[in-house]
């Protein structure tokens, strides 16, 4: 079985074409940085016009690249949400129309589900259950997940997200967008871990929710101090390094109560921001500590791709969960509503990874 995904929530089209069998057979990536870098952020509108001009170039990269045809799918997943709606109608048309012109189903897919199951793409895939931690630009969410689609949401963010965190940090330290990758290249210039102590959030609360807005308001007083005392072009590196020590202190203190209070020892980090590496150590040393295990997605896969919602959609498929002829998508959606899948919705193609690395 092939399916076909279309990921267009944001800034970023991607479309990929997933095996059932095999595994992952092609994607592809167009980002639209360079169109929202001028604005420092993403313009909706512009989003939406470059996802246009793009879907249709990249699913015939893919299909030739996958060495198929149209006519070989099977079904069409696409990002119905959440997302910006503008953004998200692009795609949703677009394969609601390619469906019906092939006779297939169309898949509608939570994009934060795409992100939770895109370490499933790896050649070593979690099995289930897990405690997920999801951390993006517009997410920070622990999630207990029992089984395939079976999600209970542990904590969320209430305020910023630390992806968001992370943007705003780096354009107050004068970074371009998108600011996350820039910030985490700042602070390895020699950023001196000693130099603030930034608060951690939340982390003396008895819950699992995340709050950044605080963190990034001691960045700004720090900011602030540093220009007043003539230092802040020798001390840009230091602020970051400790903002970004901050939010992995707090990542790591939230997910090891979360793993206690689910009684479970595995844990899949998923979204854009799991790919910076101060905060893909400390996990790992944390997993460490206690003999568990973590698993990532591949960097490339962290940001928002096409594979993890054909990887989605292929669940979804095998268990018969199919879009109507109506074009519907959420701009908020919870994840907690979806419906969850039997264990047979595990594409093979995982299940013989598992087995090989369990044997």
């Amino acid at each position: 079985m092939l399916v076909l995904g279309v990921e267009s929530s944001c800034d970023e089209t991607g479309v990929a074409i997933y095996d059932d069998k095999l595994g992952l057979r092609a994607h592809a990536l167009h980002t639209q940085i360079p169109i929202h870098a001028q604005y420092g952020g993403v313009v909706p509108e512009l989003a939406g016009r470059d996802h246009i001009k793009r879907v249709v170039p990249l699913i015939r990269k893919v299909t030739a690249d996958a060495n198929v045809t149209l006519s070989d799918l099977d079904a069409i997943a696409y990002t119905a949400g959440p997302g910006l709606i503008g953004a998200l109608l692009v795609g949703a048309m677009e394969a609601r129309a390619l469906a019906f012109a092939l006779n297939i189903p169309a898949i509608p897919v939570h994009h934060m589900e795409g992100h939770l199951l895109a370490p499933m793409l790896e050649s070593e895939p979690p099995s289930f259950p897990f405690v997920a931690l999801l951390v993006s630009g517009g997410h920070t969410m622990l999630i207990k997940v029992s089984a395939p689609g079976s999600y209970e949401i542990l904590g969320e963010s209430v305020d910023d997200a630390a992806g968001e965190a992370f943007d705003k940090t780096a354009k107050l330290l004068g970074l371009p967008y998108p600011g996350g990758p820039k910030l985490e290249a700042l602070a390895n210039e020699g950023g001196d871990s000693s130099a603030y102590h930034f608060p951690r959030p939340m982390i003396d609360r008895p819950n699992l929710d995340f709050s950044f807005a605080g963190l990034k308001t001691s960045v700004l007083n720090a900011v602030n101090k540093s220009k007043e005392a003539g230092t802040y072009e020798q001390d840009r590196a230091n602020i970051a390094k400790c903002f970004e020590d901050a939010v992995a202190d707090t990542l790591v203190h939230k997910c090891e109560r979360a793993l206690k209070q689910a009684q479970m020892n595995t844990l899949v980090v998923a979204g854009g921001v799991s790919a910076n590496s101060a905060i893909r150590s400390a996990l790992t040393d944390l997993m460490a500590l206690r003999h568990g295990r973590v698993f990532f997605a591949r960097r490339e896969f962290c940001t928002d791709n096409g594979a993890m919602i054909a990887l989605a959609g292929m669940m979804r498929f095998k268990a018969g969960q199919y879009g109507n002829l109506e074009v519907n998508v959420h701009p908020r959606w919870p994840l907690a509503t979806l419906a969850p899948l039997p264990e047979s919705a595990i594409p093979e193609a995982c299940q013989a990874c598992s087995e090989r690395q369990g044997a």
